[in-house]
């Protein structure tokens, strides 16, 4: 079914590369998560690309407890692994995900252990820290992660979304800062990322203090997503593209690149400027930069040069 999707969406968008048609017609959600995962399946698609899938379709891939665990173990096997370079994000089921699974999460946040007031906001706090760890793993892990949404993409969704790199959606999507709606101030990433991710601070708030509706056009113009793709199979397609193209670059490039986009992010132009010096003095000595130098003064592609393992 999905390959008849994937060629259907092809028929409109000639210009995508058969290794990605190839790839996308290969990945599957009906086998499940993979092991140990029980809210994840973990897939790779093409060479170097690690493909996360979000993976309770039947719960709207809402966010249980597993989930919070899983997430951080994930992405730490993936900053230590030498054979990945980019990672894509994805969900199965109709929608990217619901957000927090409240029903499962509930005794963490509304019954605190502790024996009087400093005790359990304590250990609350703690817990808060830990569900924040969860989506500042991904900020963290040094390789590219690119996100593809489709369908809704509701509270923690959107936490999830803005500490990756690169966010694609399809047509369908909309995002929801729902956090107000249930009484509580998003607390795992959103007010911090999404002023940073979205130009207008105005915007920012109105999502946030309103839990409005966004959608795909908007998210677009807003800069919240850089490409809207006409369904999810074109998306997918055009995701495993774009991972395609990074994954053939330098991992010494591109990882210091994502390293020192962050850094800059959250330091003044002098800091970032001065915390880029003291990265290349040491990376410019890989023998990367005379390898992708030789293929460009022959006209090659990246794809062409072996870069070793990071």
């Amino acid at each position: 079914m999905l390959s008849a999707v994937v060629r259907s969406a092809l028929t409109n968008h000639r210009g995508l590369w058969s290794p990605a048609q190839s790839a996308v017609r290969a990945m599957s959600s009906s086998a499940g998560p993979t092991s140990p995962y029980t809210t994840l399946s973990i897939s790779q698609p093409a060479e170097n690309i690690t493909h996360v899938e979000l993976h309770r379709p039947e719960k709207l891939n809402a966010m249980n407890k597993a989930f919070w665990s899983e997430m951080v173990d994930c992405f730490n096997e993936i900053t230590a692994d030498p054979d990945c370079r980019v990672v894509l994000v994805s969900a199965a089921g109709k929608i990217f995900t619901a957000g927090i699974d409240l029903m499962d999460i509930a005794s963490d946040i509304l019954q605190p252990q502790g024996d009087d007031v400093a005790r359990v906001s304590w250990n609350l706090r703690r817990i808060i820290a830990k569900y924040q760890e969860t989506f500042s793993v991904i900020e963290k892990c040094p390789k590219p992660v690119v996100v593809a949404v489709h369908g809704a993409c509701i509270g923690g969704g959107v936490d999830l979304i803005t500490a990756c790199d690169i966010r694609l959606c399809s047509q369908d999507s909309w995002f929801q800062v729902k956090e107000v709606d249930i009484g509580l101030a998003a607390d795992v990433g959103t007010l911090q990322r999404l002023p940073k991710v979205i130009g207008s601070r105005s915007l920012v708030n109105e999502l946030a203090l309103t839990a409005r509706k966004m959608y795909a056009d908007e998210a677009k113009s807003s800069g919240l997503v850089s490409r809207v793709f006409a369904d999810k199979a074109a998306m997918m397609t055009g995701a495993l593209e774009l991972a395609g193209e990074i994954a053939a670059r330098s991992p010494v490039a591109v990882q210091g690149t994502k390293v020192n986009l962050i850094y800059s992010r959250d330091h003044s132009v002098a800091d970032g400027l001065h915390y880029m010096a003291t990265w290349n003095m040491s990376m410019l000595q890989t023998q990367d930069v005379m390898k992708a130098a030789q293929a460009a003064m022959e006209k090659k592609s990246p794809r062409t040069v072996a870069f070793s393992k990071l």
